[in-house]
C-alpha cells in the first residue's frame, strides 16, 4: 500500500482542495524551517513523530531532510530511542487509569 510514487498524486489532492493544501503546505514550510530552533533539530523531531505515527512517507522525506541538514546515523538512532521512550510512557501513564 505504501509507495513513494502515492506522493505524486499530491497534485490531484491539491486540484480537488487547493485551498486547504496550499494551507497546509504553507504551515508545513513555516514549522520545519529554520528559527529558534535549527532545521537539523527540527528534522530529528519529525523523524521521532513520523516513527510514534508510524508514517513511512513521512519517515522516508524526514530521514532524507535530516541527513540534508547535517544529521548522523547516531542521532537518527536516538530519534529512534526517543520516540521508543515516549511511546512506552505513555502506555505505562495511561495504565494508572486501570487502576
Amino acid at each position: 500500500m505504501y509507495n513513494m510514487d502515492n506522493l505524486k498524486k499530491l497534485g490531484t489532492l491539491e486540484q480537488y482542495a487547493s485551498h486547504a493544501m496550499k494551507a497546509y503546505q504553507a504551515l508545513d514550510e513555516a514549522a520545519l524551517a529554520a528559527g529558534v530552533i535549527p532545521k537539523k533539530y527540527k528534522e530529528l523531531m519529525a523523524v521521532a513523530v513520523a516513527l510514534t505515527t508510524q508514517c513511512p512517507y513521512c519517515l522516508e522525506i524526514h530521514k532524507k531532510n535530516a541527513i540534508s541538514a547535517g544529521a548522523t546515523v547516531e542521532e537518527l538512532a536516538e530519534a529512534t530511542f526517543v520516540a521508543a521512550a515516549l511511546w512506552a510512557g505513555a502506555a505505562v501513564v495511561h495504565g494508572t487509569h486501570l487502576l
